[in-house]
């Protein structure tokens, strides 16, 4: 039986003219980087970052993204940026919404995956380790 972790995070950012296109609008790519600091915020609530995850022998490289942008992100435009942990038994898939920090408009929609990897071996895990599933756990139980 599968149990059920609610477990999300939620970021604000700002995009920097740095992040936009001659157009002035965030350029596609940088969308993962606003990807990535919900799901780095999202892992250090169950103590399991990507230091953590080096630490108990695991890489965790994504097999797989996907990313539906629904409207423009000027560079100067207040972004709240959630993240929710979706799958964990077999591999981590964490879902993406990126709303205007103002009036709530959903903007952009997205997905990653990622896969344990055994440093030490270099095989890729077809069931997530126990460091992974003991921290959900342990989290799960003091929610």
């Amino acid at each position: 039986m599968t149990q059920t972790i609610a477990l999300s995070s939620q970021v604000i950012m700002t995009p920097s003219f740095q992040d936009a296109d001659p157009m002035g609008v965030v350029y596609h790519g940088n969308y993962f980087r606003f990807f990535e600091e919900a799901r780095r915020v999202l892992l250090d609530k169950i103590g399991y970052n990507y230091r953590e995850m080096q630490a108990s022998g695991y890489m965790w490289p994504i097999i797989d993204t996907r990313v539906k942008y629904i409207k423009p992100i000027p560079f100067d435009l207040t972004v709240r940026v959630e993240a929710k942990l979706v799958e964990w038994e077999n591999r981590l898939k964490v879902d993406y919404v990126i709303y205007d920090a103002q009036n709530g408009q959903r903007l952009t929609k997205g997905y990653t995956m990622q896969v344990a990897v055994s440093i030490d071996t270099q095989e890729m895990c077809f069931v997530s380790p126990n460091a992974l599933i003991d921290k959900l756990n342990a989290w799960n139980q003091h929610e």
